[in-house]
């Protein structure tokens, strides 16, 4: 039997999710697609996991696609669009739409496909050794899996086009300094903090968490008067849940609060 190409822990609060394929700097098949999937699913069903934490088994985050599973037949033209389609932008929608936060611990290189899954996830942190690299313009292509999307709203469009179109790679000091990512870690701290940090946002509200997430991504094509509204509608559903009142009462009372997550 083949070892699982993803790890699940179970930890109080949340779930460690690993990419399991080192030897392939684990790069994706059709088989950790499935069940990298199936875990954010599973992980979503379960009341008491309130966040996850994805990272990479090994020396390396995510090399992207695996390129040797592409078997080039004489007179066939491969259909991206299909693999696009089944597997990645359904993979990069469920990371932004999940109603729990998403830390990513990128442990050495993030590239490709691999690169843009790990800025999907709502905090990245990055081992100093890391590297992000848009590695599709070396094999004929252009970002996908929200890269060109991600890539001109955290680092600017001269930045954007730059990475995309050379295929240089981009430093975690780098990474952290244009604003690609949350912070920049010592290798050996990467996930020590990696886990305090899912673990501290297991304890807080998780619907408000869910709510920032889904007002950030609309801020990027709203106007300030559309995005005033959205506020308030979600400020009112905020509002209504328990956790809402427990933290007015802890203020109140001088203690620490006590969230629950639950509407």
């Amino acid at each position: 039997m083949s070892e699982a190409s993803i790890l699940v822990e179970r930890a109080v609060g949340y779930r460690v999710l690993t990419l399991n394929r080192p030897d392939r700097l684990n790069a994706f098949d059709e088989d950790m697609h499935g069940e990298l999937m199936r875990a954010i699913l599973d992980a979503e069903a379960d009341p008491e996991c309130r966040a996850l934490l994805l990272t990479g088994a090994g020396r390396g985050f995510c090399a992207g696609q695996d390129l040797s599973k592409r078997m080039f037949e004489p007179g066939v033209v491969p259909d991206l669009s299909r693999t696009l389609d089944t597997f990645y932008n359904p993979l990069v929608r469920k990371l932004r739409d999940l109603a729990m936060p998403i830390v990513c611990a990128v442990n050495g290189v993030a590239a490709g496909a691999g690169a843009n899954i790990a800025l999907s996830c709502d905090i990245v942190l990055a081992g100093r050794s890391a590297k992000f690299i848009q590695a599709f313009a070396k094999i004929g292509l252009l970002p996908d899996s929200g890269g060109t999307w991600y890539l001109p709203r955290l680092v600017g469009p001269a930045r954007a086009r730059g990475l995309a179109m050379l295929a240089e790679p981009l430093t975690a000091e780098q990474a952290e300094a244009w604003g690609l990512i949350w912070k920049v870690l010592d290798d050996a701290a990467l996930m020590d903090e990696a886990r305090r940090l899912a673990a501290h946002l297991a304890t807080q509200p998780t619907i408000r968490l869910a709510l920032t997430k889904k007002a950030l991504d609309a801020a990027e094509t709203n106007t300030l008067d559309a995005q005033l509204d959205l506020e308030r509608d979600l400020q009112a559903e905020a509002g209504r849940t328990p956790d809402y009142a427990e933290g007015v009462q802890a203020f109140l009372g001088k203690r620490p609060a006590t969230f629950t997550g639950r509407r």
